[in-house]
């Protein structure tokens, strides 16, 4: 069990992962929206719970977590679709929710909605559905706006069909135009990719990303699907139980998550029993370095003596296998994952824990086969209190 580590300890952040939630991590550019203390229930549940968030303007921040996380009850409530029980919501300058009994309505909040059915006219051309929110305008107006927008979107040349007549991308496409059309403040999204086939899912969230560049709108993007809110997101907060576990920086979520549920919800995640023993951390694949660990300095081993035992996230890309004979093996192989390019492989460990791996597609290994597990993670890796 000698793991092969290998670490590049100059990243070794100043902070203790476990210590930094990373809930106040705003936005660089002014606020546009600010959400303070939310609370929503219903008869037998609290969807939502003391739940605060500030948006930059021009930024595109998405809602990520399981079904009932209390992330399109969140979306509902900035668009006026449902009222708050208790905090505040503003808008600008404007409070358009709040414990004092202001509610703006919806039709009066300047924020735009997409939804995830589309929820376009039947009966009314694209051209006609994109400027239905702009009936206040003179016809001059509205004919330059609508034009405006089917190009943006691309679909100038299907201003007269009718939505039977359009694929579900391009639906997708005239539902964006239709709430862009009246210059919102704020742009929400409710699943908006999901009644779309899976191949045109990606070319669709790029297409979405670009037009709300392009009109500089603020945007929150609710979704379930994780590798669509990592790619679309400025930031990225993620959801459970009615709670904002986390919000930060896409890449910032993803490699120091701030809670055991953030890392297992995000991406493959594995979990290495440690414990500390002198200046080290034994687990079932070698001995890991103080250095090692995120925010672990040698003047902080006396936290991890008295955790006696941790959890350190392990994720596919940090761990390689290799083949030995049973006596010299780390753990078993228990399940092989073919993906085209690559293999994942699970691993049960002579101690009980339980890791993947990630190789190419030429390195094929069986099930049931006998293997070292090496770390070779280039960076200081996550802890949790043991399990």
């Amino acid at each position: 069990m000698q793991g092969n580590n290998h670490y590049d300890r100059s990243l070794a952040p100043t902070e203790s992962a476990m210590s930094s939630a990373d809930l106040d991590d705003d936005p660089e550019q002014s606020t546009v929206l600010e959400l303070e203390d939310i609370v929503r229930s219903y008869t037998s549940e609290t969807a939502v719970e003391d739940l605060s968030l500030s948006v930059g303007t021009g930024e595109v921040l998405t809602l990520l977590g399981p079904s009932g996380c209390g992330k399109t009850t969140t979306l509902r409530l900035i668009g006026g679709l449902e009222r708050p029980d208790a905090g505040t919501i503003e808008l600008g300058d404007r409070v358009i929710a709040g414990d004092d009994g202001t509610f703006v309505p919806p039709e009066e909040r300047g924020i735009g909605l997409v939804f995830q059915d589309f929820a376009l006219f039947p009966h009314l051309s694209a051209a006609e559905n994109v400027g239905f929110g702009l009936s206040e305008w003179n016809e001059s107006e509205r004919r330059a706006r609508v034009e405006e927008l089917l190009e943006l979107v691309d679909l100038a040349d299907h201003a007269d069909d009718s939505p039977s007549e359009l694929s579900g991308g391009q639906k997708q496409r005239i539902a964006l135009a239709r709430s862009l059309a009246p210059e919102p403040d704020v742009l929400l999204l409710d699943e908006p990719l999901s009644n779309l086939d899976v191949s045109l899912r990606v070319s669709m969230r790029e297409e979405i990303r670009r037009i709300i560049d392009e009109t500089g709108v603020t945007a929150i993007w609710v979704t379930h699907d994780q590798e669509e809110a990592l790619s679309v997101a400025d930031r990225v907060g993620v959801m459970h139980d009615g709670h904002l576990q986390q919000v930060g920086r896409p890449e910032k979520v993803f490699e120091r998550p701030a809670s055991r549920f953030v890392a297992s919800f995000l991406g493959r995640a594995g979990f290495l029993s440690a414990t500390a023993e002198d200046d080290t951390l034994v687990t079932d694949v070698g001995r890991l370095d103080a250095d090692a660990l995120v925010g672990v300095e040698r003047s902080d081993w006396g936290t991890l003596l008295e955790e006696a035992t941790v959890d350190v996230l392990v994720r596919p890309d940090d761990l390689r296998v290799t083949p030995t004979t049973e006596n010299e093996a780390d753990g078993t192989i228990t399940r092989r994952q073919y993906q085209g390019p690559s293999f994942i492989y699970r691993v049960e460990t002579e101690g009980g824990d339980t890791v993947q791996c990630l190789h190419g597609h030429t390195e094929v290994f069986d099930v049931g086969e006998t293997v070292r597990v090496d770390l070779v993670a280039n960076h200081p890796l996550v802890w949790y209190p043991h399990e």
